[in-house]
């Protein structure tokens, strides 16, 4: 038998990764107090951070600050906010990663699908010709060959290069 060995989903597994004096996930780490080595950009209202457990390398998510669970509940500066950096993203793992298509959506509500439904957020997840395997598909196991704080520092610095562009 095959071992594939993926240590930094213990927390996870185990359920020690949750802050249990925080509900929200996002909310836990929005804070500006809050250094979280996986959030790549902090906007006014916004931030851009990487999924601590993705389908693919450099699959971001893109969260506004407040708890909010539907884009009804978003107010005009964070909807703004969060295109342009939904756009910004886009153009991030593009340059990063040099992908050949990139899935961008919300889940909102549980019976959506949505991991964290009660705060409003946009995948982006890259995608690149052929990138179905077999784990996935068989195997119900994703691979993902980067390393979180790799994917970190591949992607902060084209961050700070487009938004300084702006």
């Amino acid at each position: 038998m095959e071992r594939l060995w993926t240590p930094w989903r213990l927390d996870y597994v185990t359920g020690a990764a949750r802050n249990e004096t925080v509900d929200c996930v996002f909310c836990g780490v929005c804070g500006e107090d809050v250094l979280d080595p996986l959030v790549l950009y902090r906007g006014d209202h916004v931030f851009v951070i990487l999924n601590k457990y993705p389908y693919n390398n450099g699959h971001l998510m893109v969260v506004p600050f407040r708890h909010i669970g539907r884009m009804a509940d978003a107010d005009s500066e964070e909807l703004g906010e969060l295109i342009r950096l939904v756009r910004i993203s886009e153009m991030v793992l593009t340059e990063a990663y040099h992908v050949h298509g990139i899935n961008v959506g919300m889940n909102l509500g549980r019976s959506a699908g949505a991991g964290v439904p009660g705060h409003l957020h946009v995948h982006l997840v890259p995608r690149w010709e052929g990138d179905t395997n077999f784990m996935s598909v068989l195997g119900d196991t994703r691979v993902v060959p980067e390393e979180p704080a790799s994917s970190v520092n591949r992607l902060k610095p084209i961050f700070q290069k487009l938004i300084a562009k702006e």
